[in-house]
Formats: C-alpha cells, sequence, structure tokens
C-alpha cells in the first residue's frame, strides 16, 4: 500500500485544493482515533481505511465519499461519536459514518438476527444515499483482500456473506470488475482446494489455447477492418468463479467448459455494433439460441452489449461481447460512472432512474417486513435475477427476475394492482396468475375492486417486492379481523358480568394498556381474538375485579357465527361445520378461533381444558356458502358423473372438487364431491335429490 502522501498527490489529480485539505484533515483523525489499533495482520490499523478511500478515488468518489472512507471505522472501533464527526466534518459525512457503521452497541438474540439488522440498517442508508453502499462494496473489497489473517471460522462467515449478499449488490449495482473479483476471492477462501485445481486447469488451457485465441483474434480484427468498422478487439478469460459456477450448473468437467476464453470488441457507436455483429456472423457461424441483444433492452443494473457465440477454428465455441466505449464504461463501474465519467449521455441517467427504483423498493419492502430477517429473505431474492423481459399493454419493457409470474408482475407495475389481481392475459390469452412468464411476453392484468390477495400465491411467487406485499396484507387483514373478534368475545365477557364495552372508562382502558406492556388497546383486542389473552380475564381487569376464581361462573352467552369474518375465524377442516350442525368455539393460542361440530372426534383433548371452550352459534341469517364433502357409490354405467352433476346444479350448489376412485370389482364406482352449500337443509335437499338417480347406491356427507 503507497504511504498516505503519494495517495493524495494522486487523488489531487481530480479533487479541489479545499477538499484534499478535507481529505488529509480525515486522514489524521482517524489515523490519530486509532492510534495503537493493528489489524490481524499486525499492519497499523489506519492502513486498512486509507486503502478503502484508495478504492474509492478510484471511481472519482466526491471528496465527502473519501473522508467518510477515511473515518468509517472510527464510530465503530474507538470513542468518537457521530456529533463529534458532524461538528467536525459535516452533517453529509457523519450521515455516511453512520450508514457504514454496524450496530455493535446493540444485544441481538442471535448472530444472525444482528447480521440481518445490519444489513437492513445499511441497505435503509443506501437508499437515502448510494455512497453508502460504495464504501461498504470499498471496505468489503479490502477486508476480502487481506482476509489469510483472519481464523477460519470467521474467515468462512465472511467469505459466504460476500457471496450471497455484498457480490449481487455489486452485480445489481452494474459494478462488475468488483463484483468479479469478491466472487473469485469468496470462491478462493470457501473452497480452496476447488479454487486451485481449477486455477492450475484455467492456466493450462490458457497455454494449449493460445494459438486459437490469438488464430481467432486476427481474423475479426482484418474482417472488421475489411468492413471499415473501427474497433478494438481484446481477448477476455472467464473469472473463476463464474467457470465453478457454470460446472456445478450444469453438472460439466472443466474440460467440457469450452467458453473459457471470449472476445470483447468496442465499436464508436450503437450503429456499429449491429455492423460489427454481421461482420462476425459472416466470419463465424453463429450457434442457433445463443444470441442476446442487452443494447436494444439493458439488464436492471444498466448493463448493454451485444452477446453472441459462434463456432470457431476446430468448432471451438467463442463468445464475444460487442458495445460502445461509453456502454463499456457503465459495464465496469455501474453506478459508480456516475462519479467516473461526468456526462450527459442518456444511458447514464437511465442507469440512475433504475438504480433509484430498486432503492426504493427496498424501501417499500422494508416498510413492509415484520422483521429484518424477513427483510433480508426479501433482499435475497432480488439480488439474483436472471432476468425475463415482458411488455406492458402499451409496449413497455418491464425485467423481472426468472421464473416470475403474473403475480410477481402484477405487484411489480403497482401494489394496488397486485392487491386487487384476478386474472391474466398473457399475449392475448387468459391464462393461470401461477403462469411463468418468459422473453416477449405481453402481459395485461385484469383486476376486481373486490379482491384481495391470496395465501396460496405466496406458494409461486418469486420476487421480493410482491411476497412482501402479500405477507403485510395478510398480517393487516389478520390482526383487523382478530380485532373485531377479540371485541365481540369481551362484549361478551362483559356481559356475562353485567358490565359493557360503552361503560368502560377511558382511564381504565389507559391503565390495562399499561399495565399489560401493550402499544394500544387495539393490541390488547387482538390479542383476544387471536387467543394469546381470555376474554374475561381482560373483562375483570377493565372493572377491576381481579383474577377469576375457580368457582366463579363465567359461561357468557354464545358468539354468534356468521361465516364471513375471514382469517381470524377459521372452520375445522376434521369435521367441516355448516350453519345446522351443533358447534363448538376453540380458542388456539396465535390463531384465533376454530369451529369445531360438538361430536368432532379432534377435540375430545381439548374439553379437558374448558378455558379455551366457547359457546357459539350460527346466525340465521347467514348468506356465506359453506364447503362439505359428499361420497356416492355408483353403479360403474355411462353417463352417471354427468347426471350427478346435473343434480347438484339443480340443487342450486357449486361443485369445488370431484374425485373418482373405481372399486376393484368395476361394477361400482367411488365418487366425492366437494360442494357448495348454505346450510344443513340446502345439503338434504341436494343429496335427496341425488337418491333419485337409478345409479346412486349409496350417498353420506364425508368429514374429516
Amino acid at each position: 500500500m503507497p504511504e498516505a502522501a503519494t495517495l493524495f498527490k494522486e487523488w489531487s489529480g481530480y479533487l479541489k485544493a479545499e477538499d484534499l485539505a478535507q481529505v488529509e484533515s480525515a486522514y489524521h483523525f482517524s489515523q490519530s482515533a486509532h492510534e495503537g489499533q493493528f489489524r490481524k495482520s499486525g499492519e497499523p490499523y489506519i492502513s486498512h481505511p486509507l486503502a478503502v478511500a484508495n478504492i474509492l478515488a478510484q471511481w472519482h468518489l466526491d471528496s465527502q465519499a473519501l473522508t467518510a472512507a477515511l473515518l468509517h471505522d472510527v464510530m465503530e472501533d474507538t470513542s468518537v461519536t457521530k456529533t463529534e464527526i458532524s461538528r467536525k466534518f459535516g452533517k453529509p459525512v457523519a450521515d455516511l459514518v453512520d450508514g457504514v457503521s454496524k450496530l455493535d452497541k446493540i444485544e441481538f438474540e442471535t448472530q444472525e438476527k444482528a447480521q440481518a439488522e445490519n444489513f437492513r440498517k445499511m441497505l435503509l442508508a443506501m437508499a437515502r444515499d448510494v455512497r453508502v453502499i460504495l464504501i461498504k462494496l470499498a471496505d468489503r473489497l479490502h477486508n476480502m483482500r487481506t482476509l489469510d489473517s483472519v481464523d477460519d471460522v470467521r474467515r468462512n462467515r465472511i467469505a459466504r456473506e460476500t457471496l450471497e449478499i455484498y457480490a449481487p449488490i455489486a452485480n445489481r449495482l452494474g459494478l462488475n470488475s468488483i463484483f468479479q473479483e469478491l466472487e473469485d476471492l469468496s470462491f478462493r477462501h470457501l473452497y480452496p482446494d476447488r479454487y486451485r485445481v481449477l486455477a492450475k486447469a484455467v492456466k493450462a488451457a490458457r497455454g494449449n489455447r493460445r494459438e486459437v485465441v490469438s488464430k481467432v483474434m486476427e481474423s475479426i480484427k482484418q474482417r472488421l477492418k475489411d468492413n471499415k468498422v473501427e474497433a478494438q478487439v481484446h481477448g477476455r478469460e472467464k473469472h473463476l468463479h463464474s467457470i465453478y459456477r457454470k460446472m456445478r450448473e450444469k453438472s460439466l468437467s472443466f474440460s467440457q467448459v469450452l467458453d473459457v476464453f471470449g472476445f470483447r470488441i468496442i465499436v464508436k457507436d450503437v450503429h456499429s455494433c449491429y455492423i460489427a455483429l454481421g461482420v462476425l456472423h459472416g466470419l463465424f457461424k453463429p450457434i442457433p439460441g445463443k444470441f442476446k441483444d442487452y443494447v436494444a433492452i439493458p439488464k436492471a443494473n444498466g448493463y448493454q452489449s451485444l452477446h453472441t457465440k459462434l463456432f470457431g477454428p476446430f468448432g471451438t465455441p467463442i463468445e464475444v461481447q460487442i458495445r460502445t466505449a461509453d456502454m463499456h464504461k457503465i459495464a465496469e463501474a455501474g453506478v459508480a460512472s456516475h462519479w467516473l465519467y461526468k456526462s450527459s449521455d442518456t444511458s447514464l441517467s437511465d442507469l440512475q432512474k433504475k438504480t433509484h427504483q430498486w432503492l426504493q423498493s427496498l424501501l417499500e419492502i422494508q416498510s413492509e417486513s415484520g422483521d429484518s430477517i424477513e427483510f433480508l429473505e426479501h433482499l435475497k431474492v432480488d439480488l439474483f435475477p436472471d432476468e425475463v423481459y415482458v411488455f406492458t399493454p402499451r409496449g413497455q419493457i418491464m425485467a423481472l427476475p426468472r421464473g416470475a409470474t403474473a403475480v410477481d408482475y402484477a405487484y411489480a407495475v403497482h401494489t394496488d394492482i397486485g392487491n386487487r389481481c384476478v386474472a391474466v392475459k398473457i399475449n392475448q390469452e387468459l391464462m393461470p396468475l401461477r403462469a411463468e412468464l418468459r422473453n416477449g411476453d405481453r402481459i395485461e392484468i385484469i383486476t376486481a375492486s373486490h379482491a384481495r390477495p391470496n395465501p396460496l400465491w405466496l406458494n409461486f411467487v418469486i420476487t421480493g417486492k410482491a411476497r412482501s406485499h402479500i405477507r403485510h396484507y395478510l398480517k393487516t387483514m389478520h390482526l383487523q379481523e382478530s380485532e373485531q373478534l377479540g371485541e365481540r368475545l369481551l362484549h361478551q365477557a362483559l356481559d356475562s358480568l353485567n358490565s359493557g364495552l360503552p361503560k368502560i372508562e377511558e382511564s381504565r382502558w389507559d391503565k390495562l394498556v399499561r399495565d399489560s406492556n401493550a402499544k394500544s388497546r387495539q393490541e390488547i383486542l387482538a390479542d383476544i381474538g387471536l387467543g394469546k389473552r381470555l376474554g374475561v380475564v381482560v373483562a375483570r381487569q377493565l372493572l377491576s375485579l381481579g383474577e377469576p376464581l375457580p368457582g366463579d361462573n363465567l359461561s357468557p352467552g354464545s358468539v354468534v357465527i356468521r361465516g364471513s369474518e375471514g382469517m381470524a375465524i377459521q372452520f375445522a377442516k376434521c369435521c367441516s361445520p355448516i350453519p345446522g350442525d351443533p358447534i363448538i368455539g376453540i380458542i388456539n393460542k396465535g390463531q384465533g378461533m376454530v369451529i369445531h361440530t360438538h361430536d368432532c372426534p379432534g377435540i375430545v383433548k381439548t374439553r379437558m381444558d374448558p378455558e379455551r371452550l366457547l359457546d357459539v352459534a350460527w346466525d340465521p341469517e347467514s348468506t356465506k356458502l359453506f364447503e362439505v364433502r359428499v361420497k356416492l357409490v355408483v353403479a360403474n354405467q355411462r353417463g352417471v358423473l354427468a347426471k350427478v352433476a346435473a343434480e347438484i346444479a339443480e340443487g342450486e350448489s357449486n361443485i369445488q372438487n370431484v374425485a373418482v376412485n373405481p372399486e376393484d370389482s368395476g361394477s361400482y364406482t367411488d365418487m366425492y364431491f366437494t360442494i357448495q352449500v348454505s346450510n344443513r337443509l340446502h345439503l338434504a335437499r341436494i343429496m335427496r335429490g341425488m337418491r333419485l338417480i337409478p345409479e346412486v347406491v349409496r350417498i353420506n356427507r364425508v368429514k374429516g
């Protein structure tokens, strides 16, 4: 590492004198703060922040970023405070340092929770100022370069964290050179033997294929020259982790990975990109299906290039990238190119716009994620986007991760569209919402004002945004419905004690909220609905009657079940109760109330715990339809299924599901129908109609 004075001289090439003076002042401040501290390698600690600042200087980042880089560890490792930094170097620098600093002062239950919360804090700071993540990436890059002096356990943890989080973030921001170096360094520390073997194989291949590579390069240069295309041609080698990933994903040996070497052609403008492509396809035959146009449709991180694979000499596949000089700058420096190459080029503003959109989506996901671990889970999903490009009805291009579904697309367009989508048209054809999207699909989402997210969507959506919005909506709905149920249960308990909810004074509620360590009255009501608190206990606390005694008669009047309560009240699958069945309510902690029939064998043990049992009764005015299962044994004759289905339709019922199970003899067949009925009388009427069909031998309702 060069001396500080040498680096300051280099940095003066782009920094103003007063800015450089601030950076030098920060260096001396940091050196003083870290006095007596050493890295694991034995070097003075100041060598690390100086190296981080030098990486940022390669991108021509401003003096504030370099100052923050020099100070990035002082809040963590010394007694220096944010206020002190703000007073001496300004608030923007203090905010940058704070964004990079970890939350070491706070106690966390687990290492995983601490790591997740640190990432969340850093990414939220990055959403406000992207320089936070650039400093953090430079910090991580230098740490990875000097990781040999760290113990094995810590080295593995840091390398895995880099591979799973930091390298993908660098890729997402278009910092290609850093992304590749972080991946290779992580690979070297996580799998040292594999890295060594692969590096040796690549070195040997480099010698063996040198003749082929030079021959191809000369052919390309000559053919471009003949066609008057001004271009620079470079040979390039794939980085080791990329080769290793390909070997793993496609189960290949190293000798089967033929495109270890590639070529990059840099031309003067977009027009020349396509001319060069035509020249190449005339020189070597293209491999079908291996052409990608990232110029017309850039990647989400702003990357632009034409990619093509060709059959080279001796049948060796050749991978070629064609791009302009500006595209090359963005491909290497990504979002940092904004500082490195001050330009009015539209692609730079497009890149900034895309980066801003991604950062805003992080803020959105964080606001709806329940905790930091959930946020990190959503983030990881979004950091591995092998993109698929689809079109909106107006012809705009949208990039989504490969494997994304129509629901992912709906949430990518707008949260409200995702929450209210009911159907999708893909290329003018109605398709299921779980349909996987493919490149070039034209998508049109159909919405309805009454629609809401379905919990089953979580089984197939793959984007962090869709997953977090669905979870947030379901949690909110569950809480609202639990709150409403809790209010009804509290009413019932107060009535049993000859009191009522409106009579309770506000001061008593305030005292209960305080004494219960709850955030609000709504939280207490939701807890009652979810079974976390007993309504009768809360009622007595509100009335200052103390805890109920074992002999107290606390059985209040019945809770009326309408069937439209939503997620707060569930109907047991083991007995499938419908209006007309004698029922009982059971409070399951964290789930809310579950309704069973009185004779359900599944509640035998629960009857031993009377505190969890509630008297419930059906609302006679309920208009909801309930699912019930019916088994028929029928003579195995043609047209019998149609006759049964027609009779069910005649009885004004919907068929939800049909299953057929032929008996061994072949003369009879078991049929299982899941149908919708309004009550027991409705079911009896339908079953009576089915008994009149001559082929029906036996019919009964199935419970469980």
